[in-house]
């Protein structure tokens, strides 16, 4: 199959669904406006298309390995990076004085999203870098900004996040790397670290890892971490390599899927001569990591959506080519393609749908982290990061949840073709699956959804995005045509269900948080697919607004899909109510021996 980077589609989301204008009307970019977004996505798709996408089989296929702590990519990932460095392309939304375009996280989050389609398992190695550099430019001190911000934000040094450990994995309470200070601002690190991508590998001559570890005088918990900087290569003032440091690669994992991609076992200190230097604050370090793991979740969900894209691509083409079966009482004569059936059409329409909608929120998602940014006022600025924390964990795990349904179809199209490895369809099933784990599993976006982000202003972040979405409802009820004015309805009985379990679930948190705990993954669900329908239904007005002006086949299938979306699964908004107010009775402690009859 020959992936095609959704450009159109990418633009359109960004316009007409993610609110990526409002950036363009702010002034906070001098050069940016729609022919400048158009160029770059035009640009990144040539090397997605052509030069990242033939390797994701052959990664899949030949997968990274170690020998004696040094990792080998698969053949074409090193020279693919370097032309990603020499394009310029990840230094695309960071700041001028690092060498940085100074452009919306937003674009670079769509250029992302055309790199993860054309190959996730070598994007995986850029990915981690660019929440580093957040995490430096956030917390970093001037000496380390000055040193490794230049490196990182060209990607010529990649960056990992380093928090797992073998006894400590989503609770970091009981890690136990530590740090002991030498006495000249540099720590000795010691300790070992699990599951950290790219952790070791060929594709660039430095690699920065963000090490949470414990000070000697650390108090318990999680309240007792702190971040430090532990390069591969120790760095001089002047910004010159020098010597390794003493980190060595263990192990890396045999995963399910993404192959290509090094998930690497790190041991730091064997030699007792591992220096670092801390970032930040003392203790302050999971605070501090956050800026990188929030930067990571919505890149966990753009990675999702990626792969659902190249899913669907698969999938249409097949159902275009396989011929099976005849039309519903037809007996005799030729055999038509399976697209042809009204099941498999339903299937793609669901795949689409669900790529679209997650595109828009993740989209949507950053476009609210630039706002909060850049935005002219103090107001505009606090509503913009009120959105942005509300959208990550629904972005990052309604997302993943999807993309594991669409890829899962993907599959069942191609038929028993698709449960052979052969035509690829269960490479995209086994790479996405790691996104409803990593970076907080799904239920941790739940907990934080219900337990966080519910509790800033009693449900206020709820309520303001329902009154968006209610505004939204209005003008597709205000533009007289019957199949934006049945959307509208749609949403807005959704909108009022959502309503009702959110004051439910804001009461239940502040008097049994286990009510709430045990319907926050449903609950997470159901304000993700009002999300989905209210972004695809976004998209549909300014389709309907444009198609006013001229016919186009490309607009009115956006119609179609926001159409078949609100139809066919909204419906689940109701249906999940029940299991989001069924409270902790519906989970009473059973005896493990009771699970096996």
């Amino acid at each position: 199959m020959t992936y095609h980077t959704p450009v159109r589609d990418m633009v359109f989301t960004l316009n007409h669904m993610a609110g990526f204008t409002a950036l363009e009307k702010s002034g906070a970019y001098e050069d940016l406006n729609r022919e400048l977004v158009e160029a770059v996505l035009g640009e990144c798709a040539k090397l997605a298309d052509d030069v990242f996408a033939p390797l994701n089989r052959q990664g899949d296929v030949i997968g990274a390995a170690l020998e004696k702590g040094e990792v080998t990519t698969p053949p074409g990932f090193a020279n693919a990076y370097q032309a990603y460095v020499e394009g310029g392309w990840n230094s695309l939304a960071f700041p001028t004085e690092y060498g940085g375009q100074g452009l919306p996280q937003s674009l670079a989050l769509s250029v992302f999203d055309a790199f993860c389609g054309g190959c996730l398992g070598l994007s995986m190695g850029f990915s981690l870098t660019t929440g580093a550099v957040k995490a430096l430019l956030a917390h970093g001190s001037p000496q380390q900004k000055e040193i490794f911000l230049p490196k990182l934000v060209s990607g010529e040094w990649t960056g990992t996040m380093n928090l797992t450990e073998p006894q400590a994995g989503s609770d970091l309470s009981d890690m136990r790397t530590k740090a002991e200070p030498i006495g000249d601002g540099r720590y000795k690190i010691s300790g070992n670290k699990i599951f950290i991508s790219y952790g070791e590998h060929d594709m660039a001559e430095n690699i920065c890892h963000l090490v949470l570890a414990r000070l000697p005088d650390a108090p318990e918990g999680t309240r007792g971490i702190s971040m430090f900087l532990v390069p591969k290569f120790h760095v001089g003032a002047d910004g010159v390599l020098g010597e390794r440091n003493d980190i060595t690669c263990t192990g890396i994992e045999h995963k399910m899927g993404q192959h290509g991609s090094p998930t690497c076992s790190l041991s730091f200190g064997d030699k007792g001569e591992c220096i670092g230097t801390l970032i930040g604050k003392p203790h302050e370090g999971l605070k501090n990591m956050f800026v990188m793991m929030n930067a990571a979740r919505i890149d966990v969900g753009m990675q999702s959506v990626s792969v659902a894209e190249r899913a669907l691509q698969m999938a249409l083409q097949w159902a275009g080519e396989r011929q099976q079966g005849r039309s519903f009482g037809v007996k005799t004569g030729p055999q038509i393609a399976i697209i042809g059936h009204p099941d498999v059409r339903r299937m793609l329409y669901l795949m689409k749908a669900n790529t679209m909608a997650s595109r828009g929120l993740c989209y949507a998602t950053m476009v609210a982290w630039d706002l909060a940014h850049v935005a002219e006022d103090e107001a505009a600025r606090k509503a913009a990061k009120e959105r942005e924390e509300l959208l990550t964990p629904l972005a990052k795990a309604w997302s993943s949840d999807r993309a594991n349904e669409t890829t899962s179809l993907g599959v069942q199209i191609h038929g028993g073709m698709g449960f052979v490895e052969e035509t690829g369809a269960a490479q995209n099933m086994r790479d996405v699956r790691i996104c409803a784990i990593y970076e907080g599993t799904n239920g941790i976006q739940a907990i934080d959804l219900v337990g966080r982000k519910l509790g800033m202003g009693k449900g206020k972040l709820v309520y303001d995005f329902l009154d968006d979405i209610r505004a939204n409802a209005s003008a597709l009820k205000s533009a007289n045509k019957q199949n934006l004015q049945m959307m509208a309805a749609a949403i807005l009985s959704a909108a009022d269900e959502v309503e009702k379990t959110t004051k439910w679930m804001v009461e239940a948190m502040g008097q049994n948080p286990e009510d709430g705990l045990a319907g926050a993954s449903a609950y997470q669900e159901q304000l993700g697919d009002l999300a989905g329908g209210h972004f695809l239904a976004k998209g549909a007005l300014a389709a309907a607004q444009q198609i006013d002006q001229g016919a186009d086949d490309y607009l009115q299938s956006n119609i179609a899909i926001a159409d078949f979306y609100t139809r066919t699964c909204l419906g689940r908004v109701q249906s999940l109510s029940s299991a989001i107010t069924a409270g902790s009775e519906a989970l009473p402690q059973i005896k493990p021996e009771f699970f096996i009859g």
